[in-house]
């Protein structure tokens, strides 16, 4: 294939010895990887000579400098650097795309990205049947389209409500479960019906009214409730844990804590103040079974396209921990937002009534806001994402295979009253441990899509930051 006069105009083009030389081997080599394939044979000019763009001379050098093979690059390698090119061309704003599919719906999430975000990045930087992590899983967005996309997935997160959501949405049921969660949709739906016609005012006047269900007795954790609304969550919760499997047991409980706020004074996910919500008697029932209803059918659905042989991991730790992951292929995630949101504040109500130690998740989480907007000399500074961030690039250089990539999508900060760009933290942290910036791209967020606290700042874009790991083993 020859290349036409438009194409070669405005290009950087390389001949073989350029090539040969900016890869720092013998021309002879290079044509012997051409005629073994190892190199994909490049466009020819008007006289028929070789003629390599920069991408492609970019691409036999470098993975000459990170593995160090003697046998040269592959063609694989040219398909990830093709790829990163189309992502650049990619419009990322997917107006109007659905993003409730599958499980993708089955638990609200705050600041959550929309799952053609990590789609588009898994199908470009991995293959079939390798290995993407997302180390900070959150609600499993990510997990979910690898999953989907033929891949392993692995899953990192110190919330352990963030672990629940992700292990409901990725499990494949096993063959009781929809019977005996349909069985929990009816029990639910039977109970609103009955309590919707007794009276009200007498509902609660005798303690454990519906059963002998456990009640909790943390009174910062009642006063977000109204006392009928306690009675309905205690019994759901008891049915959920005497489910006798464990698929079972984490979709129930998944779809439990998805109407916890709903029925709380809590305004919504993402505004912790109170407010009367004029809930009646057998609600709490009514919402439970409409949340455990669409997770099953979700679940179905997720489990009838993908395959068996490919599984996925969730590990409830910080990345700060340096878990031991094995060897992973492709990084996909969207770290925290320092100064950007308090996940152990808007999950605090969830958490306590699921018995998980949400003061533990509170210390760990990186980037709160909580944490950073203290008034005294304690409040975290830029210093210390920087400082969290050398841990996890030191850590992640061991087990990102070399050559291979992490895609980061994430937006500015507002500290101390300035912006700061969390990209370029990003990317000078991680070139003192081998990664290489390969390309940025650039993003507007949809308001309906990823909300942010107005007080820190309206963020209207994000940067998708890819980095390659360079490092030589």
């Amino acid at each position: 294939m020859h290349m036409t006069k438009a194409e070669t105009q405005d290009a950087v083009l390389y001949s073989t010895a350029q090539v040969a030389e900016k890869a720092g081997v013998h021309r002879d080599t290079l044509l012997r990887w051409l005629r073994d394939g190892k190199v994909p044979e490049p466009k020819r000019d008007v006289r028929g000579w070789r003629v390599f763009t920069e991408m492609e001379a970019v691409a036999i050098a470098n993975r000459l400098h990170v593995g160090g093979q003697a046998d040269g690059p592959t063609t694989q390698d040219f398909g990830f650097l093709q790829g990163i090119s189309r992502l650049q061309e990619l419009d990322w704003d997917f107006l109007n795309a659905k993003t409730d599919y599958l499980t993708h719906g089955l638990h609200p999430y705050p600041a959550k990205y929309i799952p053609q975000i990590p789609n588009a990045l898994i199908q470009e930087l991995s293959s079939v049947e390798e290995t993407v992590a997302d180390i900070f899983c959150g609600s499993g967005t990510t997990l979910v389209e690898a999953l989907t996309l033929k891949r392993h997935a692995v899953g990192i997160d110190a919330n352990p409500l963030a672990c629940l959501i992700s292990e409901a949405k990725t499990t494949r049921p096993v063959a009781s479960d929809e019977a005996l969660l349909r069985s929990l949709v009816d029990r639910a739906q039977s109970m609103a019906e009955t309590l919707a016609t007794v009276d009200s005012d007498s509902l609660f006047r005798e303690p454990h009214f519906i059963s002998l269900a456990p009640r909790p007795h943390d009174d910062s954790l009642l006063a977000w409730f109204d006392a009928p609304v306690v009675e309905e969550l205690a019994e759901v919760l008891s049915w959920c844990d005497a489910l006798p499997t464990q698929t079972s047991r984490t979709l129930a409980l998944a779809a439990f804590s998805a109407i916890v706020v709903a029925v709380s004074k809590q305004d919504s996910d993402t505004r912790y103040v109170r407010r009367d919500k004029n809930l009646k008697a057998g609600d709490t029932f009514k919402r439970f079974a409409r949340s455990l209803d669409s997770a099953v059918r979700g679940v179905i659905e997720f489990a009838k396209l993908v395959e068996p042989r490919f599984n996925c991991r969730v590990l409830n730790t910080s990345v700060l921990n340096c878990p031991d992951i094995g060897v992973i292929d492709a990084v996909v995630c969207s770290p925290p937002y320092p100064n950007a949101w308090s996940y152990h504040l808007y999950h605090r109500t969830r958490m306590l009534w699921l018995g998980m130690n949400q003061s533990k998740f509170k210390v760990e989480e990186i980037g709160s806001h909580r944490k950073y907007s203290r008034k005294q000399p304690t409040a975290e500074k830029i210093l210390t994402f920087r400082v969290e961030m050398a841990t996890l690039f030191e850590w992640l250089s061991l087990h990102l295979r070399a050559g291979r990539y992490a895609a980061f999508v994430i937006g500015d900060s507002i500290i101390d009253g300035k912006l700061v760009s969390n990209a370029d933290i990003l990317a000078e942290v991680a070139d003192s441990f081998g990664f290489r910036e390969v390309a940025r791209i650039n993003r507007n967020i949809q308001a309906t899509k990823k909300a942010f606290n107005p007080k820190i700042g309206k963020i209207k874009q994000e940067q998708i930051l890819i980095l390659q790991n360079r490092k030589v083993y």
